[in-house]
């Protein structure tokens, strides 16, 4: 049928992409043209859509790994604690006793106070997880992992480690360690998660940061006195899990059975 009188019907077909509607494209640049060519160069893998791909891929691979792992508790601490440092010996009971409680050991997978709660958590017969990360020094995947997750991306393995854990618990660390403690309480605080207990191992050790908090930025103003509470100090292995079981406001987390 040939167009109406008057019609301004375009020479080519109107082509819809990405929300704009334009004339045809000269041919060799359509979207499946440019995804069948070879390109020149590998330069399009570091361009900031390719990264955000890869960014997806780590999601989907951490939330297909972890789904099924049940009831967990992340253990953090640094990854500079020697073998024979007290801390360590804290962190493989924590591990241990968490796995006795009938919860999985989620740890940063890396040396120190996370192979020390893995290791807790492997000896003990449980589920012992790292989620290991990219990093220049210090890192690599511990030997007592026995389901582990590698991450380029800081954020996706922090979503992990908040998403499929039921509390925190945090050994004496550096700025990772404080990163990762501070970035929990947010989300308490923030209301972004709840009933999610953190508790702090070494009373020596944490006091005189929250002595500060409270002595400088509560009194400022700037940090609520109520905030103080969203984390608990606790000095054996014991007393951090218990405290870490019973949960916020004495709900209890979910414990399943050892297999």
């Amino acid at each position: 049928m040939s167009a109406p009188t008057g019609s301004s019907r375009p020479s080519r077909p109107l082509t819809k992409r990405f929300g704009s509607w334009t004339t045809g494209v000269p041919a060799g640049s359509t979207a499946d043209s440019r995804l069948l060519d070879t390109p020149p160069s590998s330069d399009f893998t570091h361009t900031d859509p390719w990264r955000v791909m890869r960014i997806q891929s780590e999601f989907v691979q951490g939330f297909d790994s972890l789904a099924e792992i049940g009831p967990a508790i992340s253990v953090f601490g640094s990854a500079r604690t020697k073998p024979d440092s007290p801390h360590y010996q804290t962190g493989v009971d924590v591990g241990r006793l968490l796995v006795e409680a009938g919860v999985a050991v989620i740890t940063g997978g890396g040396p120190g106070s996370m192979e020390a709660a893995n290791r807790g958590a492997s000896e003990a017969g449980g589920l012992s997880i790292g989620l290991g990360i990219e990093l220049p020094f210090e890192q690599g995947m511990n030997q007592w992992v026995a389901l582990g997750v590698g991450f380029r991306y800081f954020f996706a393995r922090k979503t992990m480690f908040v998403k499929y854990a039921q509390g925190f618990v945090v050994l004496p660390g550096g700025l990772g360690t404080l990163d990762e403690l501070f970035e929990a309480m947010v989300l308490v605080q923030t209301s972004k998660v709840t009933q999610f207990p953190i508790v702090l191992v070494d009373t020596a050790f944490w006091s005189p940061l929250l002595d500060w908090i409270r002595d400088t930025m509560v009194a400022e103003g700037l940090v609520s006195p109520g905030d103080m509470d969203i984390v608990q100090l606790a000095d054996t292995p014991e007393e951090a899990v218990s405290l870490v079981m019973a949960g916020e406001a004495g709900t209890k987390v979910g414990a399943v059975p050892r297999a």
